[in-house]
């Protein structure tokens, strides 16, 4: 049974900073990207980040580039969002997804629509306010 389970949500004051864990289990890590979406009340589901799958290469939205960051550990079949200098604006529940690549590439028009991805999580609220 495929899962991604989202960790590490909850209620952070401006300026702080979370991480959030994505651990996978059912299919072979190695060969997936995997992205994290996020979605505000009345908004669309929107992308903030995909890492590429075995190694390195990354995608960030524009709204959270310079303070969010995504790893990966394979040993541990896990990914995470280091969230830095949060904003009120980043309060969503956020969501991880798994993308079946071929390639160590990523794609712009794979990496963004939510109907690309095989795979999601239950997803982990993030509230930041004062």
């Amino acid at each position: 049974e495929v899962q991604l389970v989202e960790s590490g949500g909850d209620l952070v004051q401006p300026g702080g900073s979370l991480r959030l864990s994505c651990a996978t289990s059912g299919f072979t890590f190695d060969d997936y990207a995997i992205g994290w979406f996020r979605q505000a009340p009345g908004k669309e589901r929107e992308v903030v980040s995909c890492i590429s799958r075995r190694d390195g290469l990354t995608f960030y939205a524009d709204a959270v580039k310079g303070r969010f960051t995504t790893t990966r550990d394979s040993a541990k079949n896990t990914v995470y969002l280091q969230m830095d200098s949060l904003t009120p604006e980043d309060t969503a529940v956020y969501y991880c997804a798994a993308q079946r690549y071929y390639s160590d590439a990523l794609y712009y028009t794979r990496v963004i629509f939510p109907s690309k991805y095989d795979y999601w999580g239950q997803g982990t609220q993030v509230t930041v306010s004062s």
